[in-house]
């Protein structure tokens, strides 16, 4: 392994296992302890790159075998090394190539697909934003194979919407619509909501490793907690959309008010942006938001913002910002349960469908 030319090695080694009577040459490599050579050849620091991604691919067609290939690969403690090797490559094609090896490893292995499952939603604190984006893909698949959802998975998959990668947030609010089916949903929910209004100890916190890590001031939008704060915004208003009792759910555990400090959050633009967004949808259809709504903000800023939502926080002024951040809008349980509007049944155009979901936009009011 510390000599030349091993990715030229590991290239002929592949030439005899991915034979078409390679069974018996992947017999003879893994009696030799080949599974285990090219695990530590993904941990060596001193290696090319180039090397393990081969490594990488000899592992694959070993996985490809069978069941049972994929079990000694497991017992080596192969998931470990292979999430780490993910979390810590440089190289985006090296990477995809991990998620491949990840993905079938999670495919017909019973006896260690939650090993595969763990370790995927570990990879989600990992700083490497390629890293993350893969494992969410991965982990919605491996999700409906092992069909239930761990509970780390939650404080996981909210964590990631601090990315300031807009396709790991997008791969992020993907899976937290798939998990809206498990038993997580209400955790998840309530979590979206919370994380609607940061705690000042916590901003105070993130303002001063800014400062630390940088050694000079760094705009309020680059912070973490605003920007997880604008993503929660995005990711309620599109569950609401999805399903009338994931909208109720919401209203039931004070989304108006935490959407309305978001409204009032002058640090950070796409926080007033979404958070209006959302807020509209809910307004238009329940009766009883609009009229909590409409009273909180006061007849001017309600007219502002029923004329344009999404451009809201260019009209508004400071002012009108601090009515909106120290909101006590608090609609009970029982006027909900009282004003509940018939839901619009409402088919989506092709022209939609094609529509971002960055850009998108709540539908009309539904009529009584």
């Amino acid at each position: 392994m510390y000599g030349t030319c091993l990715d030229q090695q590991l290239k002929s080694i592949g030439i005899f296992l991915s034979a078409a009577n390679g069974q018996r040459y992947i017999i003879e490599f893994l009696e030799i302890g080949g599974v285990l050579t090219l695990l530590e050849i993904l941990g060596l620091k001193q290696l090319k790159e180039e090397a393990k991604k081969e490594s990488i691919k000899l592992l694959q067609i070993i996985a490809s075998s069978g069941r049972k290939f994929k079990e000694i690969i497991c017992e080596s403690y192969g998931v470990r090394s292979i999430a780490e090797f993910l979390a810590t490559s440089k190289s985006e094609e090296t990477q995809e190539q991990v998620q491949i090896l990840l993905d079938t490893l999670g495919h017909g292995n019973p006896k260690y697909q939650m090993q595969v499952y763990k370790g995927l939603i570990a990879l989600l604190k990992c700083t490497s934003p390629k890293a993350q984006q893969l494992s969410l893909q991965t982990l919605r698949t491996i999700q409906t194979i092992v069909g239930k959802a761990h509970p780390s998975i939650v404080g996981s998959v909210l964590g990631v919407l601090r990315s300031l990668h807009l396709e790991v947030q997008y791969e992020a609010i993907q899976l937290i619509k798939d998990l809206m089916a498990y038993d997580v949903q209400p955790a998840i929910l309530q979590g979206l909501v919370a994380l609607l209004k940061p705690s000042r100890q916590e901003t105070a916190r993130m303002q001063a490793k800014i400062l630390e890590e940088a050694g000079t001031l760094h705009l309020m939008e680059s912070l973490p907690v605003y920007i997880q704060q604008a993503a929660a915004a995005k990711a309620i208003g599109i569950l609401a959309q999805d399903s009338r009792e994931l909208a109720e759910e919401l209203l039931f555990l004070n989304v108006v008010h935490g959407l309305m400090c978001a409204m009032g959050n002058k640090d950070h633009t796409n926080s007033q942006r979404q958070a209006s967004i959302t807020l509209e949808f809910f307004v238009q259809n329940f009766i009883v938001v609009e009229n909590y709504v409409k009273e909180a903000m006061g007849e001017k800023l309600f007219q502002l913002f029923m004329q344009d939502a999404t451009n809201l926080y260019l009209n508004m002024d400071a002012v009108q910002a601090d009515i909106l951040a120290s909101n006590i809008v608090n609609i009970p349980a029982d006027f909900l349960a009282r004003a509940k509007m018939d839901w619009p049944e409402r088919e989506s155009s092709p022209e939609e469908e094609m529509q971002p979901e960055d850009n998108y936009t709540s539908p009309k009011p539904a009529t009584s």
